[in-house]
Order: C-alpha cells, then sequence, then structure tokens
C-alpha cells in the first residue's frame, strides 16, 4: 500500500478550506489541534497508511483516552485525509452503548448553579457573575457570548449566527436589567457586553478558569463545573416545564434532535427516585 507523507503545507491548505467553508474558529482550532498530536506522534518524516492510524488509535485506547475524546481526534483526521484524498488511510469510530443516564458526578444542579453564582457576588467577580447567569438563563454557547452586546441588551434579544442558521436569544428582563446597570457601570456605548482588561471577548478558557476558582468556597465538585454545563442546566430545565424537545432543539440552535436528547439526560439517581415516586410496590 502506498505510503503518505504529511507537510505543513497541507495542514494549512486544509486549514484554509475549513475557513472558507466557514467553519466555527473553534471547530477549526480543535481540528488542528488532534491532527498536530496526530502528527507528533507519528512523525513528521514517517509515512502514513491505515495501519499507521490504526496503531494510533490503539495506542490512545490502551492509554484510557476515552471514547468520545478517541472518536473527536479521529474525526479530525478522517476530515484532512478525505480533503487531501488519502480515504484509503481512514480508519472507523469506536463503537459505543448509547448512554441512557448521565454521570451523577457530571451533573451540575440548580442548587449548585447558584452557589456558584452566590460565591461569585461574594468575591466581587461581577463579570463571571453575570456571565454564568447569561449562558444559563438563555442556553447560549460561550462562543456565541461576544453577540450578548450593549445595543442587544437595550433592545432585549441577541442575533446569533451559527453554522449558517440564524437564531434569536431573548433575554429575561431581569437579566436585561442587570447587563444595563453594569453597561453603565463599565460605561460601555456599543458592542460585546463581556470582555478582558485588554478589551477582547471573553474566550471559554477565560470563563473556564474563573468558575474553576469557585469550587472550593462554592463547594461544588471542580469536575462539573465548566461553562457548557450551564447550557446543559439550561436545557434540563426549560425541558422539565416545556417537555417540548423540538423547541429546546431550535433555543439551542441544534440540527438534531438526538443531539438535544444528549443535554436533557437524566441521572441514574435521578430515574431512581422517579421510580420510588410510581408507588407500584406493596
Amino acid at each position: 500500500m502506498e505510503e503518505h507523507m504529511m507537510t505543513q503545507d497541507m495542514l494549512e491548505a486544509y486549514v484554509h478550506a475549513l475557513l472558507l467553508r466557514e467553519c466555527e474558529a473553534s471547530t477549526i482550532e480543535k481540528y488542528k489541534r488532534d491532527i498536530l498530536f496526530f502528527c507528533q506522534y507519528i512523525g513528521w518524516k514517517r509515512g502514513i497508511q491505515k495501519e499507521t492510524v490504526s496503531r494510533w488509535k490503539a495506542d490512545l485506547m490502551q492509554k484510557g483516552y476515552a471514547v468520545s475524546t478517541i472518536n473527536g481526534k479521529l474525526a479530525a483526521v478522517n476530515s484532512l485525509f478525505a480533503f487531501l484524498g488519502w480515504q484509503e488511510c481512514m480508519v472507523k469510530a469506536l463503537k459505543r452503548q448509547k448512554r441512557i443516564f448521565l454521570e451523577k458526578e457530571k451533573e451540575l444542579t440548580k442548587e449548585e448553579y447558584l452557589r456558584l453564582v452566590k460565591t461569585a457576588g461574594a468575591k466581587g467577580k461581577e463579570r463571571l457573575m453575570l456571565v454564568m447567569q447569561t449562558i444559563c438563563a438563555t442556553g447560549i454557547r460561550v462562543s456565541e457570548l461576544r453577540n450578548i452586546t450593549v445595543e442587544a441588551v437595550r433592545s432585549g434579544c441577541a442575533e446569533v449566527d451559527c453554522k449558517g442558521k440564524r437564531r434569536i436569544i431573548f433575554l429575561p428582563k431581569k437579566l436585561q436589567r442587570m447587563l444595563e446597570r453594569y453597561i453603565r457601570r463599565q460605561k460601555l456605548v456599543s458592542g460585546p457586553v463581556f470582555l478582558t482588561r485588554t478589551g477582547n471577548p471573553l474566550n471559554r478558557s477565560n470563563i473556564w478558569q474563573e468558575m474553576k476558582a469557585l469550587c472550593q468556597d462554592a463547594r461544588v465538585d471542580a469536575k462539573k463545573v465548566f461553562p457548557h454545563n450551564l447550557r446543559h442546566l439550561f436545557a434540563r430545565t426549560f425541558y422539565s416545564i416545556e417537555k417540548d424537545i423540538a423547541k429546546l432543539a431550535d433555543l439551542l440552535g441544534h440540527a438534531s434532535i438526538e443531539t438535544t436528547r444528549i443535554y436533557i439526560m437524566e441521572s441514574g439517581e435521578t430515574h431512581r427516585k422517579r421510580l420510588e415516586q410510581m408507588r407500584l410496590i406493596l
């Protein structure tokens, strides 16, 4: 079988192609990171065959990487191979049983979320306090926070364009008033509300680090504290009231309801409590 040689120019051409497809910046960065990880594993000067990729896949499994992590890395590498016309090098993703319940240690409860918000307030972290409430009260993605602008706050809604789809994010009245007061104190005139000290929009890393710093004082397990989990809490809370998964998928900007099902997954412990409440045992 023919061996293929990977070069930096090929990677740059692939990244440029993703930009032309208008892929999300976070997606492009992840794919590039995973491909570099693969290239460092095999070595830039070594030939690539399907056997090479299969060996890498097996090595990731042996090292204990999660199935979702391995499949994510394989998706990046397979996408690159498809772009280069190296289909013979592509390998299949790992199969895994569909999850029915959310792992309890990963489920951020409403009570824990409120403790995080109150702790941020007590520590004088007003920006972080508002960021967490904005994500959790609207279901917005962290990458979409830049769309919460001064103009959006004044109008009460933000327009988001993600993966070629536009949707409207409504701001609850109470959140709108809180953001208006913050805008006045920060003397903001226009543009994104949540900025770093250098004037750049906050990113996932900024928020993640600040949230982790709250965990000990808020008495919340750090494993379940990350920005995206606030979006999951929004989804579960909305669904518990509306029971309309199609509407929830639209609000979250999901192309597939199957993705939304993951967001509203309850823990096994919660399911057990529901069974007890049925009182079907004498």
